[in-house]
């Protein structure tokens, strides 16, 4: 038997692929109801166990190494759930090792994920729901990543806060490969604290030390928690519990946002303070380390958090430039010449890009670099354009509207596409109006 897969299906899952003793449907499962029952038996309970297979299809991801898919996770389930059940159970399941896979940074450097078997992220998902219930009434309420009614919007807007009240300078604390630097001794015990069941606690240590699969062979992970499985990030705040309640303790207002971190305080000299206390017991307690290449003292506009910035005059939010920098790339790679697509093609592989990217900077309250990138964005397609048009270009023009002479110079100028795109002619014939009317948005609040 397959001890791992990878998992889910687009069907729904008969009562019986999850468990043979699980009430029937319309029998809600309430595992507050059962007298003395474990924390396994929570994660095993049916509701629980289909909420976490819904969750692993929606969130889709390719196959691990023994090569099961989403897709195929329901029909593995039916054949196989009553045995892993009772592996689970008696604290016998083995994890399989997660494939590593390494994902370009902008900086140049990788990100090393850990993609489990799609089994493991099942059994993952519902492990992850019960320490999520477990533990979210006991984090600090300024940490807002992966946390039920939070978001990173609600971080940026507590630093906001924070800093409108007269705390103009940032401490932004950069931890140094937290996920691959846990110390997982000190995971453990801080898990015990609010999850009493020693087989769930001995499940989840099997996960962080099932190893990596790199290449053909499977490297041991004594330290650290793999990114790329579900019981990550709940893992990682219940690490960086300890460091917000400590910053509480001290009297700090700060944002948490994962494995992100940011202080304000009143002076450069109050923050350089608090960077080397906090750094003294990142490095003492949490076993972790600061990045001190990474990690600065200064004004909030000099930094960004979760993708924002404050604008310089005044404290309102303002996208960071390295933000703009990762969508003009993504823009210009879906309007490469060399692609050859039609512009309605074109246009709405961007809509998708653009509605998504609105969807989270939409809160920025200064608009003018908005309303710079939206007239980048035509310019780019008007380029686009010109280019497909080639010898037809004069026609086109005047097809659009523009006069003889300007549509003569135009198409007869030494100039190359990009420094066209800009002309009276190609605004004329290709205006906002006629890309609106094509589905494209605009970034830019009307």
């Amino acid at each position: 038997m397959k001890s791992n897969g990878n998992a889910s299906a687009n069907r729904s899952v008969p009562a019986a692929t999850l468990s043979r003793d699980e009430p029937e449907a319309g029998k809600r499962s309430e595992p507050e109801s059962i007298p003395n029952a474990t924390l396994l038996a929570r994660v095993l309970a049916r509701e629980n166990l289909q909420r976490a297979l819904k969750q692993v299809r929606q969130n889709r991801g390719a196959p691990a190494i023994d090569g099961l898919t989403v897709d195929e996770l329901t029909g593995y389930l039916r054949h196989h759930w009553p045995d892993i059940r009772a592996q689970l159970e008696a604290g016998t399941y083995c994890p399989q090792p997660v494939k590593r896979v390494e994902i370009p940074k902008p900086d140049g450097r990788k990100r090393l994920l850990g993609i489990p078997t799609v089994l493991d992220r099942f059994i993952q998902q519902a492990i992850a729901q019960v320490v999520q219930e477990q533990w979210e009434p006991h984090f600090h309420p300024r940490s807002y990543g992966f946390r039920p009614q939070r978001s990173a919007h609600q971080a940026v807007r507590q630093l906001q806060a924070d800093i409108r009240d007269g705390k103009r300078r940032v401490v932004d604390l950069d931890l140094e490969a937290f996920f691959d630097r846990v110390n997982q001794d000190r995971l453990m015990s801080r898990l015990r604290r609010h999850l009493p069941d020693v087989v769930l606690l001995r499940l989840i240590n099997r996960f962080l030390k099932a190893g990596v699969h790199v290449g053909n062979a499977t490297e041991a992970t004594t330290m650290g928690v793999p990114q790329g499985g579900p019981l990550s990030p709940v893992l990682a705040n219940v690490v960086l519990d300890e460091l917000d309640w400590e910053l509480d303790r001290r009297g700090h207002r700060f944002a948490r946002y994962a494995d992100d971190c940011n202080i304000v305080v009143g002076s450069q000299r109050a923050g350089e303070r608090v960077m080397a206390s906090v750094t003294r017991f990142i490095a003492s307690t949490l076993r972790l380390s600061v990045n001190a290449n990474k990690s600065a003292i200064d004004r909030p506009w000099n930094r960004k958090f979760l993708g924002f910035t404050i604008a310089s005059r005044g404290t309102r939010l303002k996208v960071a430039d390295s933000a703009i920098d990762k969508l003009k790339h993504r823009v210009r790679e879906l309007t490469r010449r060399t692609r050859g697509h039609r512009l309605t093609d074109i246009v709405a592989e961007l809509r998708e890009t653009l509605l998504g990217w609105k969807a989270y900077f939409g809160i920025a309250e200064v608009q003018s670099p908005l309303r710079e990138i939206d007239k980048w964005l035509r310019r780019k397609l008007r380029c686009y354009t010109w280019k497909q048009w080639g010898r037809a270009g004069y026609r086109e023009l005047r097809r659009r509207g523009v006069s003889v002479r300007e549509a003569w110079n135009t198409s007869k100028s030494a100039h190359g596409p990009w420094r066209l795109s800009k002309t009276p002619a190609l605004a004329l014939a290709l205006s906002a109006r006629y890309f609106s009317g094509l589905g494209l948005p605009t970034l830019a609040a009307r």
